[in-house]
Parts: structure tokens; C-alpha cells; sequence
């Protein structure tokens, strides 16, 4: 587990910056034993004074680890379901800034990484603009039929990928230490929660699967109003560049730039509400990572998104469940919605439908007892959620990832206007869906979808009964003969046992010079 000398180390220097920084100091204690209870005690003797404290323990804590830490920290941040909606909500602060490398490493990266040297791909490269744990973005000139265009180019951080693995092995370790000593936490499956980590930093650190998402979403968008994404330049893009559009445009975070540009704030507000419901309903797959910093408006009054690393995807399944959820809130059907969260799996069926519904009801009504203004469909989600876990609902990550993001455009849609009627905005995207998928279209291609998993299982059939006739004749070979053990698994039987005699030995000696002693000093 947590034998190894560097995972012991990395460890024990998390631990000491986690003391430092005050982190032990909110935990409860009152369920642990008592020597965690007491190296929780002892850790509070080597805390930095509060007067010397720069900010909230955790992020100062995880921006002072390293990349991998912040990384971490973000994640977890969608994850409030693991680390409860206190330590999330203070994780969301976290600064994924970074010293910038030098020209000469990116530009050698990018010659590595696309074969050419900078000067016969760019007709300029400028100095970094932004650098951040992963990556640093650069400005850049390219020539086309068309003439000159400006483009951002990123540029993966150097050494990025060894220093990740390395952490990561760390994280499994602590992970599975944990899951073997705390019933608790088995139940949060922190193993888990570091493969979906680990995953989601394996696609944040190929570029080409970033460009494969902008690619999808500017599928997916391409007809609907007030939304885009920066077109790819995929000659210039491999696993450690990314060459995208320039985006010309003012920032969602600011204001001041957008009100002075003369944009409809109100209008930006709901065509971001709308839009995102649009992606995570319609399409199944959204953008994660929907902060102001990511979303910029063009001079057409259109929002841009950038910086696809983290992505949601939703099934047909978790679709018509979100969908019949803001619906039934709407219509304050919660019979309704209590049967999708049944229909679908979510909630066991020995809880009662109804007495569920009364627990929606408790949430909705005081929704429409509300104005617009102070209804947020956010904490409509965050609250359900909660209610959620007493009729012992599992936990869906990908439901806990949309929430999160749907906090996070919520606030971004109400900074911009905070009268914004959330319930009157996203009703006609929901009605839409409502319509396409649950009415005649809609049934009509589940029955098409049906009878083509059908004709696949038929056509299927004739090889599923071939491997079952040698299945059964392995079977009765096996009850006559015994089962047949590979040599490399006779051979790892051996050395286990080997080992279990040489263990056995070492005790009977042990024994044995024990008694000597007790005998020779009585």
C-alpha cells in the first residue's frame, strides 16, 4: 500500500503543507480512533499563526503541492458528493496559475510535436499570454488564402505527464490504504473517484481529443443562435499543440468591456442558460468548465467558449431524466417526477413512490412561492440531490458534474442579469425536448431503435448458441476430468506456497528461540 519509500515521502510532505496551512484544523474527530485522533491533535502544534495565513487552508495548501495537487482540488470541486458542498464550494477558489516556461521549450515542443520549426508554421509567435498547469497559450500569426489570421496556439508544460503519473501513483496508493482501513470512506469509492481523475487529466493532456471536442461542439451548434466555438486548425495540432482560432471578443467576467461594447446583457444571460440546456439535453455533451474566463462575446454578440478539457456527456437515459425533472418542477407534477426517478433506476423500489413525491413537494412548492428572481434552478438540483440520499439513491457522477456546472452558469447567467427568470427561460428548451423525444417522433424512433437491437440479437443468435453447445461440453469434459490449471497459475501456486513455508519457518524458529530464552532465565 503505502510501503513504498517515494509514496511514503510524497505523503508525509503533503501532510506537513496540509498541517501547515491549517486543513486539520475543521476536522471532526469525534467518530475517529484514537490514534487518529491524536495525530489530528499533533499536527495542530506545527500550524502556521492566522495572522500569517494568506488565505482558506485547503487551496493555499493544494497551490502550494504542485499541479497535480490543484488538479486534484478542481476535480473534487465537481464532486461535492465525496467531499460535502462546504469543502467543494472553498475548492472552487483555486487558481490554476502558473510561471510561464520559456520560448525556447515551447517552441522546441512544437517542433517536436508537428515536425516543422515555428518560423515554417507561424509567420509569428509571440510571447506566452496565460500559463496554467498543463499548458500555456501563446499568440500567433498564420498565412492563409485569405491572408494573414490570428491564432492561439497551446503548448503543452514540459515534464507535465511524468510529474502527473508520478502523483497519481501517490493518490492510488493513499486511495486504496484508505478504502482498506475506513468502512466510511469505502463507501465514496475513492479508488474510483482517482480513475475518473486520472482519466480526465489523460484527455486534458492530448490535445487532440481537446480539438475532438470543439470539433463535436461545433457540430452540435451550428445552427443555434448566440452560441459558437473557436474553429480548430488541425494541420497545425497534435497531442502537444493546439491550434485554434483567435477569439476576438470581451470576457464574460467583464462587464464594464460588455456594457462599453453595448451588448444586451439580459439577452447574453438567457442565451447562456438556454444554450447550455440545449447541449446537456439535446446533445447529451456539454462544457464542464463553463466559468466566465471561458466564455467570451464576438462583435456579433455571439458567445464563444473556449478551453474544452472538461466535458460532460449524458445518456438518452440521463437526458429524459433531466429534462422530465425541470419539467414536472414546472408544471409542479411531482408524481411525475418521482416515477422518473423510479423508472430510471436511481431510487430502489422497495422506497415508496409516494411518500417520495410529498419529499419533491416539499422543494417545489417553495420554489413557486418564490419570484423569479429569487429562484434558482441550481439549488432546485442541489436540494433534490440531498433529498435523494434519504430514499438511498446512488450517487451518478455524471448527474453531480451537470449540477455543478449548472451552478456555475446559473451564477454567470444572473451576474449578468440578476432579475433573469431561470423557469421562463429554460421552459421553452425543455417543451422542445419534451416534445421531439416523448411525443410521436420521439416513440416512433425508440420503437425503430428497439426493432434494430432485436433484428442485431436475432442475427446474433446462431453464434451465442454455438458458444454455448462448446460451453457446455468444456463443462462436462471439466466434471470428468477435473479442471485443468495453466503452468503459469501451477506455477504461481508454488512460489505462494514457498513462500507460506519459508514464513512458517521463520515463526517456528521465532518460537523456538523464545522458549530457549524464557527457559535459560528461569
Amino acid at each position: 500500500m503505502l510501503s513504498s519509500i517515494p509514496h511514503l515521502g510524497r505523503v508525509l510532505r503533503a501532510s506537513w503543507v496540509f498541517a501547515r496551512e491549517g486543513v486539520f484544523r475543521e476536522v471532526d474527530t469525534s467518530d475517529m480512533p484514537s490514534m487518529a485522533r491524536l495525530a489530528i491533535q499533533a499536527s495542530r502544534l506545527i500550524e502556521r499563526p492566522a495572522s500569517k495565513r494568506t488565505g482558506s487552508g485547503l487551496p493555499v495548501a493544494l497551490e502550494r503541492l504542485g499541479p497535480s495537487y490543484v488538479k486534484l482540488g478542481q476535480f473534487l470541486a465537481t464532486r461535492p458528493d465525496v467531499v460535502g458542498p462546504e469543502i467543494a464550494r472553498e475548492l472552487e477558489a483555486l487558481q490554476d496559475r502558473m510561471a510561464p516556461f520559456g520560448m525556447t521549450v515551447a517552441e522546441d515542443t512544437i517542433r517536436r510535436a508537428l515536425g516543422q520549426p515555428v518560423e515554417a508554421l507561424y509567420t509569428s509567435f509571440h510571447p506566452p499570454l496565460a500559463a496554467a498547469s498543463i499548458a500555456q497559450v501563446h499568440r500567433a500569426t498564420v498565412r492563409t488564402p485569405d491572408g494573414e489570421r490570428t491564432v492561439a496556439v497551446k503548448v503543452i508544460r514540459p515534464g507535465v505527464a511524468r510529474r502527473f503519473h508520478r502523483d497519481l501513483t501517490t493518490f492510488y496508493a493513499v486511495a486504496r490504504w484508505v478504502e482498506r482501513f475506513s468502512r466510511f470512506a469505502r463507501r465514496l469509492r475513492p479508488v474510483a473517484v482517482v480513475d475518473t481523475l486520472a482519466q480526465s487529466v489523460a484527455f486534458e493532456m492530448d490535445f487532440r481529443l481537446e480539438a475532438a471536442a470543439l470539433s463535436e461542439m461545433a457540430e452540435n451548434t451550428r445552427h443555434d443562435p448566440g452560441f459558437r466555438v473557436p474553429s480548430v486548425d488541425w494541420h497545425r495540432t497534435a497531442k502537444d499543440v493546439l491550434t485554434l482560432e483567435w477569439v476576438h471578443g470581451t470576457s464574460l467576467a467583464d462587464r464594464a468591456g460588455l456594457e462599453a461594447a453595448g451588448h444586451d446583457l439580459p439577452a447574453l444571460g438567457r442565451s447562456l442558460l438556454q444554450s447550455f440546456l440545449r447541449h446537456a439535453m439535446r446533445d447529451g455533451f456539454f462544457h464542464a468548465d463553463m466559468h466566465p474566463g471561458n466564455l467570451f462575446v464576438d462583435s456579433a454578440g455571439n458567445i464563444v467558449a473556449i478551453d474544452f478539457g472538461i466535458t460532460g456527456r449524458l445518456g438518452k437515459k440521463e437526458r429524459r431524466f433531466l429534462a422530465e425533472i425541470l419539467y414536472g418542477f414546472i408544471e409542479r407534477d411531482y408524481h411525475r417526477v418521482a416515477e422518473v426517478h423510479f423508472t430510471a433506476g436511481y431510487v430502489p423500489p422497495n422506497q415508496s413512490v409516494d411518500e417520495f413525491a410529498r419529499a419533491l413537494r416539499s422543494i417545489g412548492e417553495q420554489i413557486h412561492d418564490r419570484t423569479a428572481e429569487d429562484i434558482s434552478m441550481a439549488r432546485l438540483l442541489t436540494q433534490l440531490f440531498e433529498i435523494t440520499e434519504i430514499f438511498e439513491m446512488q450517487t451518478r457522477p455524471e448527474l453531480i458534474m451537470l449540477q455543478k456546472t449548472m451552478v456555475v452558469v446559473e451564477g454567470v447567467a444572473r451576474s449578468l442579469d440578476p432579475r433573469l427568470d431561470m423557469w421562463s427561460t429554460s421552459a421553452p428548451v425543455v417543451r422542445e425536448w419534451i416534445t421531439r423525444n416523448l411525443g410521436p417522433v420521439g416513440i416512433a424512433e425508440d420503437a425503430g431503435d428497439t426493432l434494430l437491437k432485436l433484428g442485431r440479437s436475432i442475427q446474433a443468435l446462431p453464434d451465442l448458441l454455438i458458444r454455448g453447445e462448446r460451453l457446455v461440453a468444456r463443462l462436462e469434459e471439466a466434471t470428468e476430468r477435473g479442471f485443468p490449471l495453466a503452468p503459469e497459475s501451477l506455477e504461481g501456486i508454488g512460489r505462494a506456497e514457498a513462500r507460506r513455508a519459508r514464513w512458517g519457518n521463520l515463526a517456528l524458529w521465532a518460537i523456538a528461540l523464545m522458549l530457549a530464552y524464557w527457559l535459560f532465565l528461569s
